[in-house]
């Protein structure tokens, strides 16, 4: 039976820069991930990494691709991890595909969009409503569309739409935007876009695709003719799997201490699904390199 130093589940960054310190330290590790990218899949512009003046998520996906491959590094995709489980001094990973056994285990699993949960959300999905405009916004050249939300997430789409459709209404649930204030100056001055707050969606409709969006201000519902719809409404961490196994903080991110360790010692656990839960790149590459430290020092004490 195979045992490993560690398995690192999740090819974000959290995980990969995880993966390229293990690498480095010629650990005995596995980088397992449903798909590679995480984040980067549907990240617009990134303007406020260290070292990279400017760049797109899909780029810098790329440069993280190159890095590994420069450590020998793989990644093992289409891997899930359903639970995790304790065999006396290791840990057992059981996946969609087979067994794993390890000494050590670092969670990267990020997060994945919230849902509206209002009707036609479901029966449009693909079909006009979205929750990446990163994949899917150009389908949407010179036509009209509605941006959900009103953080750092939300008006990241829209900059991305600006180039591309021909209206964007943007529908925040609150009187203001949260999101960066260069976001903010960028979209509010742009007269292609059309700022909609205190605005609750309650229905998307359309026929084969999506056709409106109905909202309720002040008592009133209106509708919106939109061809397509972009939820932005955050994000919830895939920590499902984990669930029984380690303590989850109120918003089901994973209880971390500042060395990254989990409740169940040997666990760790890193970026958007940890409760350290700043959703920014160098925040999850960061908690990801002082976990495969910690590991490491964690299988230096266990021998």
């Amino acid at each position: 039976m195979k045992i490993y130093d560690t398995i690192i589940i999740g090819a974000g960054i959290a995980g990969c820069t995880a993966a390229i310190y293990a690498a480095r330290k010629r650990m005995n590790f596995l980088l397992i991930s449903e798909y590679f990218g995480g984040q980067f899949n549907e990240s617009g512009e990134v303007l406020n990494y260290p070292g990279i003046k400017q760049t797109t998520g899909i780029e810098f996906a790329e440069i993280i691709a190159e890095q590994l491959k420069f450590n020998g590094v793989k990644v093992s995709e289409g891997i899930v991890v359903e639970k995790i489980s304790k065999n006396k001094d290791n840990f057992v990973l059981h996946t969609n595909k087979r067994k794993l056994n390890t000494k050590t285990v670092i969670i990267a699993t990020g997060s994945h969009p919230r849902r509206l949960d209002v009707p036609g959300e479901k029966e449009f999905q693909k079909l006009g409503l979205t929750y990446c405009a990163i994949c899917d916004g150009p389908l949407y050249k010179n036509k009209e569309v509605a941006v959900i939300g009103g953080g750092d997430s939300a008006l990241e789409a829209v900059d991305f739409l600006l180039n591309i459709a021909k209206k964007i209404y943007v529908i925040n649930i609150n009187a203001e935007f949260k999101a960066h204030e260069y976001l903010q100056e960028k979209i509010k001055k742009n007269k292609k876009v059309k700022v909609i707050n205190k605005a609750k969606t309650v229905k998307i409709v359309g026929d084969k695709f999506v056709r409106e969006l109905v909202y309720e201000r002040d008592g009133k519902q209106q509708k919106l003719k939109v061809d397509g719809v972009f939820v932005e409404v955050g994000r919830i961490p895939n920590t499902e799997f984990v669930k029984d196994f380690l303590k989850l903080d109120e918003h089901r991110h994973i209880l971390v201490d500042a060395q990254m360790n989990t409740s169940v010692a040997g666990i760790f656990a890193v970026g958007d699904c940890s409760s350290v839960h700043e959703y920014q790149y160098v925040i999850a590459a960061g908690t990801g390199c002082i976990a495969l430290l910690k590991a490491a020092r964690y299988l230096a004490h266990q021998k």
